[in-house]
């Protein structure tokens, strides 16, 4: 066997070791096929200035063990609900006994009405379906495929174009090189693997184009729908599927998306792909079609057979007609007007593909077994991220902390180009903070003084969680890229939370140092500076709960406004719990448990212990105990008579400036008493890191992206 890319016997000999060793890392495959693109060009152009053929659309390549992906027998229903007052049948078939095969080399596309079961064939194929709900077989080279080798060797791109927008296509794609590309490869290498994806995709003038959203202007529908494409092939998968790649295109545009998936094809991978209604340039670049109609087969074979197959039905196409079109339009016809529906196409076509299999089956031995096929593809240059060896597909290309300083540099990247997000944040807070400092303008130690102080901390302490709401959206606008990346395993989850936790501290301790300066002295709180750096850590403490809290919140919500709803009801109950309205000693006893949860409770008793918790400081003296009382307005002499009174009836000499009530006196009243400052301070931190753990659990269990 010859191969192209190498110019001499002993480097051809070498690479064609490589299926049998089971010691050769993807690393090591990769280089070889690096050094040996390197020998044959004869120059030594960096690597970053050339673009490298990783194997993408060399069809002169032999294929020594091709792929075949064959399933068998693949039936799937759903429960249907009862409604009221109406009978439902309890279940709903969506596959009935759907079989075929795929080759490498082909695209595969299954078409057919909206409800046909076009996508629920593809999430099938792409083990997105329970094994418990899905019937039937899904073998790869005849060999049974696990969901962990699956997730390896294959992506899935999804109908909707999900993509950070403020990222160019260059970055874009990097990003993924960076996620599924193993460390070892070195930067060079994978920025020679987007460049030359960026041509094959047909991008290079759109690669420093931004991606684009409702308010920011970037690529075209058609140039979106390929980046989109381009950022689950980065690691040239073996097998790859497809929800309708070409939905919301205009013709042209479709047209180059799925040349591109012949290309992808003829490098040596399975493309299946769902498609509504192709056009007559895209059907000649079809090479196998399954027509389905409420889940059955109604036909299954090649394009050109098309015509002879309804023919032979009595329905033959007519001349100059897209076969496509006339197909779609017939199936639709027979399921609205005829009695039986299609059941007739679908017996006829049971019958056609058995009087045709004796001629068209080819009986084939794999010469190798599945894995060692594996290695075989990565030794002619696929990039099947992390695989190592044909006894050992570790689940992630990169150690954990890479993952966690991609996700971190990505995100900023996105969310520095638009600063108006974190400045509105900013200048909202930095409103509520003027408003407070000049609301609360130097409070005084008088009992009024007392009281506002109170309603200070309170209403501070609870407009930091409120500040914290803006952080609904932002998970759910990632959501489903995070659902689409993590499904085939570009990063951990872990990884992911640990990122977006790290990367909201710095905004957190902005926003935390533009509140505290605010308000702190411009109000006169007591303390120094040792009491302005507790007060400090309490707002940063505060945010990073709310914001914590928030996030958790985010991914149990399916909506914006919903969160949006829940999110200040729970804040409002909150703050009702705290002790600001109601001490803790009045709460009733079945009530007290939310007190405890509360989180507005700490850091308004935190900043209540701060301000108050000097022994030495006298808040009311003498006559300001009649201050608030019907007594308040009378003159200062009958006041003091009032005090003698009381002295003679106490048995206590209480003059006009006697301490009658301290700071450990208010604490009490409060109902603040059995916690220190510094301990509430670390119990609001603790209430962050327990919802970012709740987050990644919600994320564990609420992104399986597999259909019951």
């Amino acid at each position: 066997m010859k191969l192209p890319l190498f110019n001499n016997t002993s480097q051809q000999m070498e690479l064609l070791k490589h299926p049998k060793k089971s010691n050769s890392t993807l690393a090591e495959l990769l280089m070889r096929v690096d050094d040996a693109h390197s020998d044959v060009s004869g120059n030594n152009t960096p690597a970053d200035n050339r673009v490298v053929d990783f194997g993408f659309g060399s069809t002169s390549l032999p294929l020594s063990n091709p792929f075949v992906l064959s399933f068998t027998n693949l039936s799937y229903s759903v429960k249907v609900r009862k409604k009221w007052g109406k009978k439902v049948e309890n279940n709903k078939v969506l596959l009935n006994n759907i079989s075929g095969e795929a080759r490498e080399g082909e695209i595969m596309a299954v078409l057919g009405a909206s409800g046909s079961g076009k996508s629920t064939l593809i999430d099938a194929l792409a083990n997105r379906i329970s094994k418990e709900s899905l019937k039937g077989s899904i073998t790869l080279n005849g060999e049974t495929l696990e969901s962990k080798l699956l997730r390896v060797i294959s992506a899935y791109v999804m109908q909707d174009d999900l993509l950070f927008p403020m990222l160019t296509v260059e970055e874009t794609l990097m990003f993924s090189a960076e996620f599924r590309l193993p460390r070892s490869l070195s930067k060079k290498k994978k920025k020679a693997r987007v460049q030359a994806l960026i041509d094959q995709l047909g991008l290079r003038k759109a690669a420093q184009t931004v991606i684009g959203d409702e308010g920011h202007r970037g690529v075209s529908g058609g140039e979106r729908r390929r980046v989109s494409i381009g950022t689950d092939i980065i690691h040239d998968p073996i097998v790859l599927f497809l929800d309708e790649p070409t939905s919301g295109l205009d013709s042209t545009s479709a047209f180059m998306v799925v040349k591109v998936l012949q290309r992808i094809a003829q490098s040596g991978s399975i493309v299946i792909m769902s498609i509504h209604q192709p056009s007559y340039r895209i059907m000649n670049l079809l090479d196998r079609l399954i027509f389905l109609s409420r889940g059955n087969t109604v036909y299954n074979g090649s394009p050109s057979s098309l015509p002879r197959f309804f023919a032979e039905f009595g329905h033959p196409i007519p001349e100059n007609e897209n076969k496509t079109e006339f197909a779609l339009d017939l199936i639709r016809e027979l399921e609205e007007n005829s009695h039986g529906g299609t059941k007739a196409l679908v017996e006829f076509n049971k019958q056609w593909q058995a009087r045709r299999k004796p001629r068209t089956i080819i009986t084939r031995k794999p010469n190798f077994s599945l894995k060692e096929a594996i290695i075989a593809s990565i030794s002619r240059g696929k990039l099947v991220s992390g695989a190592t060896n044909e006894s050992s597909l570790p689940d992630f290309a990169n150690p954990f902390w890479i993952e966690i300083i991609v996700i971190a540099k990505r995100s900023i990247t996105n969310s520095k180009r638009m600063p108006e997000l974190f400045a509105i944040r900013l200048g909202a807070v930095l409103i509520t903070g003027f408003i407070l400092a000049t609301m609360f303008w130097q409070l005084d130690d008088s009992p009024k003084g007392i009281q506002e102080r109170l309603g200070f901390f309170a209403f501070a302490m609870s407009t930091t969680f409120y500040t914290c709401a803006e952080a609904i959206p932002v998970f759910l606008q990632e959501k489903y890229i995070f659902m689409r990346e993590t499904a085939y395993n570009a990063y951990r989850r872990s990884s992911y939370v640990l990122a977006q936790s790290l990367i909201s501290i710095p905004s957190l301790i902005i926003l935390s140092v533009t509140f505290a300066g605010t308000t702190f002295f411009s109000v006169g709180l007591a303390g120094g500076s040792a009491g302005f750096f507790f007060f400090f850590l309490t707002i940063l403490a505060s945010f990073w709960a709310g914001s914590s809290f928030v996030t958790f919140l985010s991914g149990i919500v399916p909506h914006v406004m919903l969160g949006f709803t829940i999110v200040v009801a729970i804040l409002a109950y909150f703050l009702l719990f705290s002790g600001f309205f109601i001490s803790k000693n009045r709460i009733p006893l079945y009530w007290l448990w939310f007190h405890y949860i509360s989180l507005v409770k700490y850091p308004y008793e935190g900043v209540l212990r701060n301000e108050f918790d000097d022994p030495n400081k006298c808040f009311v003296r003498g006559v300001q105990m009649f201050d608030g009382s019907p007594l308040g307005t009378a003159s200062e002499a009958m006041k003091l008579k009032l005090l003698e009174s009381m002295s003679g009836v106490l048995g206590v000499n209480i003059s006009g400036s006697t301490c009658v009530t301290t700071g450990k006196d208010l604490l009490v009243q409060q109902g603040i008493s059995d916690i220190s400052k510094w301990d509430c301070l670390w119990i609001i931190v603790g209430w962050g890191f327990f919802f970012r753990v709740l987050f990644y659990f919600t994320l564990l269990l609420g992104s399986k992206n597999k259909r019951r």
